[in-house]
């Protein structure tokens, strides 16, 4: 099992972030980011929402940078982590529009994007964004179908039912042939769109024994990524026993990479609880690259 980093500052849902937070900017994040790059973990996230209705905004937060620019400044502070949109909102974009954008950054970061897609839930972004709403699952299964035929392909060509296109110059593309893509998503037919369409499964809000209950429903091909929760926040200084028994539990629950969240006073006290956890990871036997300067 893999050990990414759910990324600080980035996404501020209400009592799941550190106070610090509130203040950080991309200084802060971006040390960060080199230390969790040094240290040889796997990932790093950004999420997507355009604008959130205040009223929403009070349980599900407000602050959300924008994965693209976010990454792009990322990707030139480091060297190997991978960047993974957790997750980027399939209706909001043709196709082509996530292939263009977001195949420049796998160009600018040297083959490190991981496209993390859901279908999406917040009907009212949707209508302010004039994206259809109510066929969003059968859009999202044609959306991934063209991305995948398309991503990493100057001349893509695709037709499917919604989404159609051939004769076309997309330049720069992905320089990965294979764009892992991560299906988030807590149902059943989540999962199945991920078997179906993706490299990996991003499931949220859900019991262990569930998740352990759902991959049992589904034929999971070898290779495909279950990327967990680590629960938390972790804090690997303070409470050593409760990180090793969160990280042992994902592992045991059928988990190839967990994502972590982690509990700090600041920049510098969360740069530490990264290397005790990379430590703490070591100790249990899961996989970093080897550390770099």
């Amino acid at each position: 099992m893999h050990i990414g980093i759910v990324s600080p500052v980035v996404v501020l849902h209400p009592g799941a972030h550190s106070e610090w937070e509130r203040t950080g900017g991309i200084a802060d994040l971006a040390a960060i980011a080199e230390t969790a790059d040094r240290l040889g973990f796997h990932h790093l996230t950004c999420s997507e929402h355009v604008a959130v209705p205040v009223d929403i905004a009070e349980n599900r937060g407000g602050t959300y940078w924008d994965p693209l620019a976010t990454f792009g400044y990322l990707a030139a502070r480091t060297q190997r982590i991978r960047l993974a949109t957790q997750v980027l909102v399939l209706g909001y974009h043709h196709p082509l529009e996530i292939a263009k954008r977001y195949g420049t950054l796998d160009v600018v970061s040297g083959g490190r994007l991981v496209l993390g897609l859901g279908v999406g839930t917040l009907k009212e972004e949707f209508d302010l964004l004039g994206a259809p709403f109510e066929d969003r699952g059968a859009r999202a299964d044609d959306a991934l179908a063209a991305l995948r035929a398309g991503l990493s392909r100057r001349v893509p060509e695709y037709h499917g039912a919604y989404y159609d296109f051939e004769d076309l110059v997309v330049d720069p593309h992905a320089e990965q042939d294979r764009v892992p893509l991560w299906i988030g998503g807590r149902t059943l037919r989540s999962l199945r769109r991920a078997v179906a369409h993706g490299d990996g499964w991003v499931p949220f809000g859900l019991r262990l024994e569930d998740l352990q209950t759902m991959l049992g429903k589904v034929d999971v091909p070898d290779g495909l990524e279950v990327v967990l929760s680590a629960g938390g926040p972790l804090d690997p200084l303070g409470d050593r026993d409760r990180t090793l028994r969160a990280l042992e539990r994902r592992r045991d629950a059928g988990a190839t990479v967990a994502s972590a969240s982690i509990s700090a006073t600041g920049p510098s006290h969360y740069r530490e609880q990264l290397e005790a956890l990379r430590d703490l990871g070591v100790e249990l036997g899961l996989a970093f690259e080897p550390p770099h300067d």
